[in-house]
């Protein structure tokens, strides 16, 4: 995380005091700095289960399927999961509009996540219903109006699935006032330039059975169920038994033939109706939305031209992202590796209130969540196998992280590696062991408005979101010290992230304190940091910094690899700041510390540097002749503390 220098250009006391007026107004529980805290985050922990981690499949739709269709009668209704779980502390309300085939069982993927988060409730269609799209819309409508008339300033979400989407377009076109975000997955607006209408018009003459089953089965995604085979093989499950589940779900819609016989024999020429006019409701009014948009397309959609729809759809919708799933079907909702609720946090769509917040707004990372990070960071990991020390009051150096505190706030303080590459294994240390979020100060340029993603996993950006990473400004930081959190800071920025030849493990600080007086004013702890290694890993070759034309401009350095080392982190002795009335009423003394704080890492850096000597295991090749013997998951010795 190449992070922004403190600026220069404005008074030093002025901006943290205007910070702590503009926090007045907002709930003090959250500010309750005077004593030892630990940010709850609404009340949701980190690493919370979001229920990804359970493998569920189509064998389990179709059965919950069948049991709604057992008893389904009466007019659309509203469905609340009861796997959903406990919701965090005032939860925004979300609507969850089915597809065409009305079942509000269609989340049923994702209940424990997006229920953790939100209020979840489903919209329920029975078969045999015959109401008119009008109708639908009106329905969905008195929920929205009566739920913003008793919480004007919430959002409320929208979830359409196909048809859903259609549904949800239709009610943010008619309330362009209210505060909506819309979800729109694979949305049937694109049924007119569908395959799927020219299919069932020459499958006309056969039963309407018949065609709902070649649609399903053009639906159906084996690359998904096999994706879904490989996951439970890594998750442990003998691969003769993923075998057989696999087999089985490839059958599944075979084996669920009875829920067909249920249907009304005018099912099909009624969904297709609906289907029509939903997509020439939503279309002749998406000119009126103003809500903001989430798209979600898969690039392998047999039914709907998904993709090429999307694109459209974020022309005529000023406020629009997408996200592309190049690997996945039509049943988007259904399929292994789609996890909504990231998603939405990484698009920064999450809030409570009308304008999103990013202290406030901020859900933790969950298990899914740490282990795509660790998915993406495995061959960093592998290479540089970090290892961690820290400081115990008393100055005795252990390994691992008991000598940071382990409630907040806490100010971690230190320097930049080369592209500020040790920040992945710190923060994914910190999140395993302690249950601790380290919420990075960053550069601006790391928070792009990106209006497309695509879903080869997380990149750098959905990762500094998910773990909770801000825009470099006194305000943030004095916040996130304020409700306790673990800030962490480089007051190098991106002059030590992206530094020249020849200054490897050298910081480069502004004689600034600000962070040291909004600490003393948090009664935060600060936790002065080392890292090194960068030079066993990497080298930058060229003297870029002669190339700018701005003294803040942000050029990237030439690298070149070599072959892998080790990282050594060290955490140093913590400095309590509380009662430390001196520093923020005595700039001579608020110096002193920081220059304390800056020779204490200066420090930390020269141990790191001479004891990694004495490590037998700092070579690859050592280490790998280790993990063969022991296992790749046993902790790797190091240097003696």
């Amino acid at each position: 995380m190449a992070t922004l220098s403190l600026p220069v250009a404005h008074p030093q006391v002025s901006l943290w005091r205007q910070g702590r007026r503009r926090l007045h107004g907002l709930p003090s529980c959250q500010f309750r700095h005077a004593g030892r805290v630990q940010s709850s985050y609404r009340g949701l922990e980190a690493l919370y289960d979001d229920g990804y981690g359970t493998v569920k499949d189509l064998d389990y739709f179709y059965q919950a399927l069948g049991q709604l269709v057992e008893h389904d009668s009466g007019p659309p209704c509203w469905l609340c999961p009861v796997d959903a779980g406990s919701t965090v502390e005032d939860a925004p309300l979300m609507l969850y509009l089915p597809g065409v085939d009305g079942m509000g069982m269609g989340l049923c993927m994702h209940h424990k996540a997006l229920g953790r988060i939100f209020e979840l409730r489903c919209l329920h269609i029975p078969f045999h219903d015959r109401t008119p799209f009008e109708e639908l819309v009106t329905m969905v409508e008195d929920v929205v109006r009566a739920e913003h008339s008793t919480s004007p300033n919430k959002p409320i979400y929208l979830l359409g699935n196909s048809f859903g989407g259609c549904l949800a377009l239709a009610v943010a076109a008619r309330n362009p006032r209210i505060d909506l975000i819309l979800v729109l997955v694979n949305p049937a607006t694109s049924f007119e330039r569908s395959e799927i209408k020219k299919l069932l018009s020459v499958f006309s003459p056969l039963s309407n059975n018949a065609c709902i089953a070649i649609t399903a089965l053009l639906n159906y995604n084996i690359d998904n169920e096999v994706n879904m085979a490989l996951s439970r093989m890594q998750s442990g499950q003998h691969p003769l038994e993923a075998l057989i589940r696999l087999t089985s779900n490839m059958s599944t819609s075979l084996k669920h033939t009875n829920i067909l016989d249920k249907l009304p024999k005018d099912t099909l020429k009624w969904k297709l109706k609906l289907m029509k006019r939903a997509a020439q409701y939503a279309n002749c009014r998406l000119q009126s939305v103003t809500a903001e948009v989430l798209l979600l397309a898969s690039c392998d959609d047999n039914l709907l031209p998904s993709k090429s729809e999307a694109y459209r759809l974020q022309n005529k919708i000023p406020k629009s992202k997408i996200f592309f799933f190049e690997k996945h079907g039509h049943s988007l909702l259904l399929e292994h590796g789609v996890h909504v609720s990231s998603i939405i946090k990484c698009a920064g769509l999450y809030r409570h209130s009308r304008h999103y917040h990013r202290v406030f707004d901020y859900i933790p990372p969950s298990t899914t969540e740490l282990k795509e990070v660790d998915k993406a960071s495995i061959d960093l990991l592998f290479r540089t196998c970090p290892a961690m020390f820290s400081t115990l009051e008393d100055g005795t150096v252990v390994r691992g992280l008991a000598g940071v505190p382990e409630d907040g706030p806490v100010l971690l303080v230190g320097n930049h590696m080369l592209l500020g590459i040790e920040l992945i294994s710190l923060a994914a240390e910190f999140m395993r062991h302690k249950k601790a979020v380290v919420r990075g100060i960053a550069h601006p340029l790391l928070f792009p408005k990106k209006t497309k993603t695509w879903s080869e996993g997380h990149d750098f950006f959905d990762f500094l979101n998910l773990w909770g990473g801000v825009p470099m400004t006194y305000k943030y930081i004095y916040e996130l010290l304020a409700t306790g959190e673990f800030v962490l800071l480089y007051p190098g920025g991106y002059r030590e992230a992206l530094h020249c030849k020849g200054e490897e493990h050298r910081i480069f600080w502004p004689e600034q304190t600000e962070f040291v007086r909004m600490a003393a004013q948090c009664n935060a702890t600060i936790v002065p940091f080392g890292v090194v290694g960068e030079d066993d890993l990497m080298r930058a070759y060229s003297k870029h910094l002669n190339l700018r034309d701005a003294k803040h401009e942000v050029i990237f350095p030439g690298v070149c690899m070599k072959i892998p080392g080790r990282f050594y982190y060290r955490f140093g002795k913590p400095i309590p700041m509380r009662g430390r009335q001196d520093v923020l009423t005595d700039r001579r003394a608020a110096t002193v510390l920081y220059a304390h704080i800056k020779s204490e890492v200066k420090g930390i850096i020269s141990y790191l540097l001479e004891k990694r000597e004495e490590d037998e295991y700092r070579k690859i090749s050592r280490r790998l002749m280790f993990m063969a013997s022991q296992g790749f998951n046993t902790q790797v010795p190091s240097f003696d503390p």
